[in-house]
């Protein structure tokens, strides 16, 4: 009867929330550098302080968002943000904004998970035009498109392994 003890589920279980919790530190500790890097390592800066205020909502340990800071102090990978916008199914417009320490790897990855579901990327200004958007806060569409459900279902297929990608912050899209 091999699998059907206590720790096995219990290893099954903790390997799923551990992985879940993993995404989501890297993400928040991505978020912290790029902020204190604005900030110039200044704890009190708002903008700073918001984002920590994010990651303790996320559970993000203190450990974690006091090892981001002081990896900006001292001087530590350089993170960039990245918007890349494309058109998904249906003809929807999709805006990926990304953090990353290597913009080549980023821009591979997801020029390959769009290729993978039969998209490809869109120059620039080609898709936020449907969107309206100031610095630090979300993309808002200002058009939407109603999708059949063949491409609904392509569009969440999309978003779900766009967002599988750690460089991934948020994706955008203008789909009813």
């Amino acid at each position: 009867m091999s699998g059907h003890n206590k720790w096995s589920k219990i290893k099954r279980q903790k390997g799923e929330t551990d992985a879940q919790k993993s995404k989501v530190y890297g993400k928040m500790v991505r978020l912290i550098t790029v902020e204190a890097k604005k900030a110039g390592g200044n704890v009190d800066s708002p903008g700073l302080k918001a984002v920590i205020e994010r990651a303790k909502a996320a559970n993000v340990p203190k450990d974690n968002i006091e090892r981001a800071i002081k990896k900006f102090s001292e001087g530590g990978a350089v993170m960039e943000s990245i918007v890349y916008e494309a058109y998904g199914p249906g003809g929807c417009a999709l805006v990926i904004e990304t953090l990353t320490d290597n913009r080549n790897r980023t821009s591979n990855e997801i020029k390959h998970i769009l290729s993978e579901q039969g998209f490809s990327l869109a120059g620039i200004g080609a898709a936020s035009w449907a969107f309206s958007h100031n610095p630090g806060e979300e993309w808002v569409a200002q058009t939407t498109i109603l999708l059949s459900e063949e491409d609904g279902e392509k569009l969440g297929e999309l978003v779900d392994k766009l967002e599988e990608n750690d460089d991934v912050q948020d994706v955008y899209t203008n789909a009813e």
